[in-house]
């Protein structure tokens, strides 16, 4: 599988070779995905731009796809962080080599 992300120091799109940071950031871009949107993989994404205009947050599809992605981590946990301005998941991930990560993710 072939990802690529934003590299935060120089905003360049890199590929992503690492295998466990593959997954986070195929999760990642997951959340930012709205549903139906790829032409590939329809059931991945979120109903984000429903959400806004019914004010119903996707807490369901975004429980949907943590249980997708969780196979791939020892432990995954995707958060709604309260009060932030935009829609914004926290995401805590401990990889299969015990390698612990947090991260925010803007939708």
């Amino acid at each position: 599988m072939r990802t690529y992300g934003v590299d935060p120091n120089t905003q360049q799109w890199v590929e992503v070779t690492n295998t466990s940071y593959v997954w986070l950031a195929t999760l990642a871009q997951t959340l930012r995905l709205n549903q139906g949107e790829s032409p590939f993989y329809a059931n991945y994404g979120i109903p984000a731009q429903n959400s806004v205009h019914t004010q119903i947050p996707p807490d369901l599809a975004v429980n949907r796809t943590q249980t997708q992605y969780a196979p791939f981590f020892a432990s995954l946990t995707v958060l709604k962080q309260q009060n932030a301005a935009n829609p914004t998941y926290n995401i805590s991930a401990v990889f299969q080599n015990g390698t612990t990560i947090s991260s925010q993710v803007a939708t």
